[in-house]
């Protein structure tokens, strides 16, 4: 088998948790007919565990975690031609793991502020994540600059509805070569 690339297209929805990303990219998945991942799917059972106990993962936690993301988006770029990832992506060098050998592959920002996301985290049920780990979130994240051509910022504080569709906006105009 070829380790060729096509041209199929892979975005990683991308930022802290509470900010949409799983909401927004299975619903983009839906309306684009899109193949979809939610990256903590991969993540090993180790690191299920830290985060169920209320501890925030480590980088050497993620690193086994990140390129497994990234043998997915390998895998994925080979067969479909639009594919969505749920991946928090939170450090730069998360992101680099992730674009390591892999084309076509763009970022969609999931941003907001930390109150606003603190108030959709308390309203969440049934989910590992544990609302006081967000401000280890927010101490982590490096929002991506001007050097990392490959983001798009989506501004999260308008309705669900909204966001999908300015995700698919984004993504379709990736795709069609204007951004």
């Amino acid at each position: 088998m070829s380790d060729t690339q096509h041209s199929n297209h892979v975005f990683v929805l991308m930022g802290v948790s509470g900010s949409g990303k799983s909401a927004v990219a299975s619903a983009v998945a839906y309306k684009l007919d899109s193949a979809f991942l939610d990256g903590d799917f991969l993540h090993p059972r180790s690191n299920i565990n830290k985060m169920a106990e209320g501890y925030a993962l480590n980088d050497e936690d993620r690193e086994p975690w990140l390129k497994s993301l990234n043998h997915a988006i390998f895998a994925m770029q080979r067969t479909n031609p639009i594919s969505l990832i749920v991946c928090s992506a939170l450090k730069k060098h998360y992101r680099d793991i992730l674009r390591d050998n892999n084309k076509n592959l763009s970022f969609l920002y999931m941003k907001g502020d930390f109150d606003l996301i603190k108030s959709r985290l308390k309203a969440r049920k049934d989910h590992f994540f544990k609302s006081q780990m967000l401000v280890s979130q927010f101490e982590v994240l490096e929002e991506p600059g001007s050097d990392e051509q490959d983001v798009y910022l989506v501004d999260i504080r308008s309705s669900l509805d909204e966001v999908i569709n300015h995700s698919i906006r984004i993504i379709n105009s990736v795709i069609s070569g204007e951004k």
